[in-house]
Order: C-alpha cells, then structure tokens, then sequence
C-alpha cells in the first residue's frame, strides 16, 4: 500500500485519489481559470483528524495545503495533498466578551449572521463566502478596516496543527512568534483549525452602492475625490468602472458607514450633488445584509485580477482612469484605505501607508482575451502612481510573499519557516521560501 491509498486509513474524513469519483471537482480551486493539480484531496473530519493527517504526510514525505473553498489559490500544488477544511465549522459567539471562536471552514457572512443579533459585527471583505481564517492568515482588507485596522489585527488565539501534526493553541503569550506570522504571513507556518477575534459595535450599518451611466465618471471620479480626502473611519466608500459583456460601461459608489443615514448623507455630499443615478440601494441594514452591496459571484468562475497600492489619486492619475474604456476588464475598483489601516499594526505587512487600493478584474473567455485582459491590467497598473507592495491577499498567482513584504519582515518569516517547518509539510499559496 503506497502512501496515498495508505491515506484513507489514516484518516476519517472523506479522500479523494487522482481517477477516483469526483476527483477533478474536488481539487478545483474557486478561480477556475487556475490549474490544481494535486496528489489528492481530503475532507478532514475535525481538527484532530487534520493532525493525523499532516503526520501522515509528514512521514511519507508530503506536503499540505489548506484550502476551505480554494480562495486565494495559485496552482503551486503539484503532489500536495489538498486538506478541505469546511467541515471545521465551529462558530461560537459570547457577546459579553465580544468575541468570536470562528472554525477554519467557517465564511465571513455567517459570521455576520450570529454576530448582528447582539449589535456586533466581524471585519467582513466584500464577500460573504471568504472564510474568515482565510482571509487574516492574508492580513484581510475589511469594510470596516478603516475603522477597526486589518483583519488580522483582530486575532486573538488560533487553534494550529503544527508541522509535527501536533494540535496547539496560539497567542501573543505563549508562542509570540507564530502568532505574528498567523497574523498576515499567510497559511505557511501550521494549519489554522480555529481562531478567536475581537468583535466590534455595529448598533446601526448604513450601505448601498449608486450606479450611473459612464458619461458621468468624471463627475463621479471628482466627488469621489473629494469625499475620501477627509472623512471619519466609520466611512468607507469605493469605486467601481464597471463594463459588463453586452452591457454599457457604467460607474458606482459602494459606501458602508458604522452609523446614522443622515450623518452618511452629510459625509457623502459631494456624491449626493451629483446627478440622480440610475439606481441607489443605500439603506440602513443589518450587517448581516453586508454582501449584498456589491453582490459578487458566490460561486466559483474564472477570473484574472491584479491589485496595486497607489500613493494618491491626483488629476493625472484620475485622468489615466478615465483616458479609455476599461474594456476589455469586467471592473476596475478603487478602494479608500487611511484611517486605522494607516496605523500602527503588529503584522507581517505593518501599516498600509497608500490611501487607495486599484483592483482589476477580468474573464479569460479564451486564450486572445486572457491576454487582452493582461495587457489592460499592465498599462494601467504601469501609467498610475503604485506603491510596488500590496497586501498578501491581494497577491495574483504569478506573484509572490516578497511583493508583499518589507525585507526585514521576509525575512523574519522566513526564519520562523525554516524553524518550525524544515521539511516544508505545510505549504501555503505564497510559501515565503519561495
């Protein structure tokens, strides 16, 4: 018995071997448009299945990677076994303490969900269908971030398997190291089965996105300008070009605000001015309800992006934005930063000094657009005022940890790898010895 049929006697959950039923589905990353090629997949049963799991693959000379959905994959797989982990779905919510015990296959929009009943909300990303572990192992860029810092900064325990396949709790106390690696370095130093985090106030959400015809990017792009140079962090606004196939081009403002609709109103008025749009969907809502503003796809598709920091958004860089349709990218967002994520942060990435986040996106339909798609992304990225670092979960897959950190953080990530994990077992999207 090799190996890998040894597996399913070494484990209780579900294993899937190449040309077994559903393999192919199985190992399919939530980008279909990247290849995941794999030695086999496992579905763990719980935590303690995960640690005889990374023994078994320890000892026979393999590798892991975690993947709850497959968010954030890169294809660097080849003969990994591919750990699933959205049976671990522990969600436990004390209101008292503020605080969330959140399992690693766990989405952000359930967490949303228990939280709101008691005025309390995670730091939820745009989608409802990231897991929450996913997302602060890669730092995480919340709505709320502005306000509350990243994701991760919200971390207060993680329960691990470490390279030895033993199961271990994680803090600031007992293990500082790997805490902060945990904390933004990615998912290259144990497999994260749980963590706890800090829960925020959210008494009252108010969110929507404004949708107009193209004709009025500019107006848009300028308003825009001028609400994001001054607001409070409870404010959180984004913009989006949009052009979908067989549709017209089109701008939106999505807004999320940690309070009243008549204060929002007040902090948005440059935006307000503007001409009625098309459509408006700002409302007070639950927290629960986040998702819905921008209404991303919650299931997997193909797709190409590329994310940038940029240093400002002057008259030059708005007019790069404007000079041609974005065609032939789906959308191409900009993201308010500043406020708590500007702050001081005991991460990998450290504080986020660019006000603005450029995200463009793009469907490889076939092989001409994949490439057509690639080359807008490029001359825009190469024509706007970037940074040359942006956040871990925000990296594409032909991209790697060193893009994200500052050498003297690589560094000590690295150093901690090559401690913990010498045999590399454990192997995240953007391994650091990579």
């Amino acid at each position: 018995m090799n190996s890998l049929t040894a597996l399913r006697s070494a484990v209780r959950g579900r294993v899937r071997l190449p040309g077994d039923p559903g393999f192919d589905a199985a190992r399919r990353p939530w980008n279909l448009a990247i290849e995941q090629t794999v030695a086999a997949v496992v579905e763990a049963a719980d935590a303690d299945d995960v640690a005889a799991l990374v023994r078994h693959a320890r000892a026979a000379g393999l590798g892991v990677a975690a993947q709850p959905n497959g968010h954030g994959a890169t294809g660097r797989t080849d003969g990994v076994i591919l750990l699933r982990t959205a049976r671990l779905d522990t969600l436990e919510i004390d209101p008292d303490a503020r605080r969330a015990r959140v399992g690693a296959g766990v989405p952000s929009g359930r967490v949303q969900a228990a939280a709101a009943p008691y005025g309390l909300t995670g730091l939820p990303g745009s989608s409802p269908v990231v897991s929450v572990t996913g997302a602060a192992l890669g730092g995480g860029l919340s709505w709320f971030g502005r306000a509350h810092g990243w994701i991760a900064d919200g971390v207060t325990a993680l329960d691990v398997v470490d390279a030895d396949g033993l199961r271990r709790r994680v803090t600031a106390d007992a293990d500082p190291d790997l805490f902060w690696a945990l904390r933004g370095g990615g998912g290259d130093f144990a497999i994260v089965t749980a963590l706890e985090l800090t829960l925020h106030p959210a008494p009252r959400l108010y969110g929507g996105r404004m949708l107009w015809t193209a004709g009025h990017a500019p107006a848009v792009l300028d308003a825009y300008r001028r609400v994001t140079a001054d607001v409070p962090g409870e404010l959180t606004v984004w913009l989006d070009l949009l052009h979908f196939p067989g549709s017209d081009p089109m701008v939106a403002v999505d807004v999320t605000h940690l309070g009243g609709a008549d204060e929002a109103r007040d902090l948005l008025g440059p935006l307000e001015r503007l001409p009625r749009p098309l459509s408006d969907s700002r409302r007070v809502m639950p927290v629960s309800e986040i998702g819905s503003i921008t209404a991303e796809p919650t299931d997997p598709g193909p797709g190409l992006s590329r994310a940038e920091l940029l240093t400002g958004l002057d008259d030059a860089a708005a007019e790069t934005l404007l000079a041609d349709p974005i065609a032939p990218l789906l959308s191409a967002q900009i993201r308010h930063l500043g406020g708590a994520f500007a702050q001081p942060s005991d991460s990998p990435h450290g504080p986020l000094a660019e006000p603005y986040a450029l995200y463009l996106f793009g469907i490889p339909a076939d092989p001409a657009t994949a490439e057509a798609v690639t080359v807008r992304q490029r001359a825009l990225a190469e024509a706007l005022p970037v940074s040359g670092r942006k956040p871990l979960t925000f990296l594409g897959p032909g991209e790697t940890a060193a893009d994200a950190f500052a050498p003297a953080a690589l560094e000590r990530l690295r150093e901690i790898k090559r401690r913990r994990d010498p045999h590399g077992v454990i192997r995240g999207n953007f391994p650091v010895l990579g």
